[in-house]
């Protein structure tokens, strides 16, 4: 196994409202559930290995799109919704936040009585993972969250997160199981009878390498492992709660915002299925199919993914709630559809992907972010606009253009 990144964060305190929990839910397995399908289980235990891909996660499902937050919020709303799911999808979230971080084991060993798993082996390496970033590396953050992401496959990728109240910062912990395909190829972990599933055995010789290392990494030096974990990705979120063109590509984002203007969408011909979306919700689609369809590259500046469905905060601006509905509905469908043998539409949203990445290849932003930020704030009342602090009120502002694109 292998520590795949960290991030730091802000550490901020507060609840998910209702509205917006139940929404992150419903929008995280739909995610999560085009991803298995079209990519598979090792890819989504992959891209919830890197700090990037996890931050933009929970900034398009409408949280903090930095502080710590984050992390409880988006495994919360993962874990409610997928796991019920377990069977069909064969992925189980374990463990969780506080008292909830140790029932890890349990909760290991209830899927693997339904998948044909190796228990005790799972439930080691996730006891390391946290012995590791708890004691084996003083960085001065206290482990308080701990989630196992494992797969009826085998593979495995730990997200947990610790705190330091004297900077009243925090910092999220990702680990990663590289393939097991060595593993699972010996003849010691077939069995004989209904098939359950790959099993996992790390008493086998072949897994001694890994047990191995495990064990150098737990009782490293620390003065050894501090330059190894600096190769690592490291995601370091900035203090202030607002949205700042530094914190955005705007190439990037400009595409994006170019081709959500419905009269483009027309020129486009893999998005004629999508003709009939509110330039708006397109907006919020193509960020949200960059996340799902993205490559590691696109994810450096998570802040872009939070002008999908704003922040609970206020921040960019307040969470467009009819927007953030019809993109979950849009996205169900496409779904159903695609169970169905009818994939066209999860093509077309495939495409918005693929259309801005090229767009932004050429494109020059011209306009500003804090324009950008104040046309939402002035029209997040037509959405359905909420925060904690309550619903967006007034038609007020004035219009604002979107970026023009000069290249």
């Amino acid at each position: 196994m292998q520590r795949s990144g960290s991030a730091d964060l802000p550490l901020h305190n507060g609840q998910v409202p209702p509205w917006l929990a139940a929404r992150m839910a419903a929008l995280g397995k739909a995610i999560v559930e085009e991803i298995i399908a079209g990519q598979g289980k090792s890819a989504l235990l992959s891209k919830l290995s890197d700090p990037f891909w996890f931050q933009s996660l929970g900034a398009v499902m409408g949280m903090d799109w930095h502080s710590s937050g984050i992390t409880t919020s988006v495994m919360g709303a993962l874990k409610s919704s997928i796991n019920p799911l377990a069977r069909e999808l064969g992925i189980c979230i374990c463990g969780g936040k506080g008292r909830h971080s140790r029932n890890t084991p349990q909760d290991i060993l209830r899927f693997a009585e339904t998948t044909g798993l190796n228990a005790p082996g799972l439930v080691r390496s996730s006891k390391l993972s946290a012995k590791v970033d708890n004691t084996a590396v003083q960085d001065g953050f206290q482990l308080y969250q701990h989630h196992f992401i494992v797969s009826d496959e085998g593979q495995w990728t730990v997200i947990q997160q610790g705190m330091r109240d004297s900077s009243a910062t925090a910092r999220r912990y990702h680990w990663h199981s590289p393939s097991v395909q060595s593993f699972t190829e010996t003849p010691h972990t077939s069995i004989y009878g209904a098939n359950q599933g790959t099993i996992l055995n790390l008493t086998d010789k072949l897994a001694q390498p890994l047990k191995t290392a495990m064990m150098e990494v737990a009782t490293e030096n620390p003065d050894r492992m501090l330059p190894e974990i600096a190769k690592m990705r490291h995601l370091v979120m900035p203090g202030h709660h607002d949205v700042r063109a530094k914190d955005v590509d705007l190439k990037r984002l400009g595409a994006v915002l170019w081709l959500a203007q419905e009269k483009q969408v027309q020129n486009f011909e893999e998005l004629l299925l999508l003709e009939g979306l509110g330039p708006r919700t397109l907006q919020s689609l193509a960020l949200v199919s960059e996340v799902i369809y993205g490559q590691p590259t696109q994810f450096k500046d998570p802040a872009r993914f939070s002008f999908a469905h704003g922040g609970k905060d206020g921040h960019p601006f307040p969470v467009p709630t009819k927007v953030y509905d019809e993109t979950i509905d849009t996205l169900q469908q496409a779904i159903q559809r695609a169970k169905l043998g009818r994939k066209d539409k999860m093509q077309a949203i495939q495409s918005l992907s693929k259309i801005t990445e090229r767009l932004a290849e050429d494109f020059i932003p011209d306009g500003s972010i804090d324009e950008v930020i104040a046309r939402e704030r002035a029209e997040s009342w037509k959405y359905g606009g909420r925060t904690v602090f309550g619903k967006a009120k007034g038609p007020h502002g004035r219009q604002l253009d979107l970026f023009d694109d000069k290249g």
